[in-house]
């Protein structure tokens, strides 16, 4: 009888994941992953003939990830401030998720709705006196902003300072309610 597998497919990517995590996806190879998960390739291999589909799902780990931390507060603001955050905190992730290429197709908007449940749309509106399409126009125009400013601190070209950082989107979110 065959012996029982005691690496799941669950654990091949959690530990992708992770491995994505700390030292970034080309750090993401069968022989690699083996290593942490203290087995040999053939359980990977068997799992994943190529790994292109575990990539795919350690991408999908780590959006779920991202989400979640980014909207784990629920304050409009906030949440832009998380996503720059998360950029300084977990830069592997960020490049995995934003500048690999894995989201081709997706517009601006898309990316928004995958990111940002209804709920804080409505709770932004209603504080900021607006229509929820008001709200999501504004938000459209400082999300923009938003991944700019975490694109730049991800690739070691602005320094993490969440003050000033906080700052300019405060500005920019009262210009933006002026001139609506």
């Amino acid at each position: 009888m065959p012996k029982k597998p005691t690496t799941t497919r669950e654990d091949m990517i959690e530990a992708a994941f992770q491995l994505i995590r700390r030292e970034g996806l080309s750090a993401l190879t069968a022989r690699r992953l083996a290593k942490e998960l203290g087995c040999s390739t053939q359980p990977i291999m068997y799992q994943f003939p190529n790994l292109e589909e575990l990539t795919d799902q350690a991408y999908e780990r780590a959006g779920i990830y991202h989400t979640e931390y980014i909207t784990a507060n629920d304050d409009f603001m906030e949440i832009g401030l998380r996503y720059i955050r998360f950029a300084s905190e977990e830069t592997n992730l960020f490049r995995f998720l934003f500048q690999s290429g894995r989201f081709d197709g997706l517009n601006l908007m898309n990316l928004i709705r995958d990111n940002v449940d209804d709920s804080i749309v409505a709770a932004a509106a209603k504080d900021m006196e607006m229509s929820e399409k008001e709200a999501l126009d504004c938000f459209e125009i400082l999300f923009a902003m938003v991944h700019g400013y975490a694109s730049l601190i991800a690739n070691n070209a602005l320094d993490y300072d969440e003050e000033s950082l906080r700052k300019a989107l405060d500005r920019t979110a009262e210009g933006l309610m002026k001139n609506r």
